[in-house]
């Protein structure tokens, strides 16, 4: 399987307000970014969906080495709390409903499908990819305002 190193980033003007995501997939000599919003969303939605769509553009099965400064996607999966959540019917260990079960469940099937191998990066830090997704992502929630 190809290995591709993917970086994402989520922000949000308010949580709820406007929001971006950001993602940046390496392959080689290859570079692709990708970006996206919604006018009215949450950061950790946008987390989210910055590693679903990176992961959905991918046409086969990688081996993909993940890097994202959300604590909530990396322990999430990393931890088995999201797995745990979905066998669960959706509810957490402490009996309240998980938030975003929607996106969870489209990213539990695409780590089912890539081998998605987990690093937490410091944000806005000295790391040049972590940080042009935040610039991304913050590009993209600013068209909502």
């Amino acid at each position: 399987m190809k290995t591709v190193t993917i970086y994402t980033d989520g922000a949000c003007s308010g949580n709820p307000g406007p929001g971006g995501w950001g993602a940046i997939l390496m392959y080689g000599e290859h570079k692709k970014e990708l970006s996206g919003g919604e006018a009215q969303t949450t950061n950790n939605r946008m987390e989210l969906s910055g590693v679903i769509a990176a992961l959905e553009a991918l046409k086969e099965p990688c081996v993909v080495e993940l890097y994202s400064d959300s604590k909530y996607v990396i322990d999430g999966l990393s931890k088995g709390w999201a797995r745990g959540w979905r066998a669960r019917g959706w509810i957490k260990s402490d009996k309240k409903p998980a938030l975003n079960p929607d996106l969870w469940g489209r990213l539990l099937d695409l780590c089912d499908y890539h081998t998605v191998n987990l690093h937490w990066v410091k944000g806005h830090a000295e790391n040049e990819y972590n940080n042009r997704c935040d610039q991304l992502a913050v590009a993209e929630s600013q068209k909502y305002k």
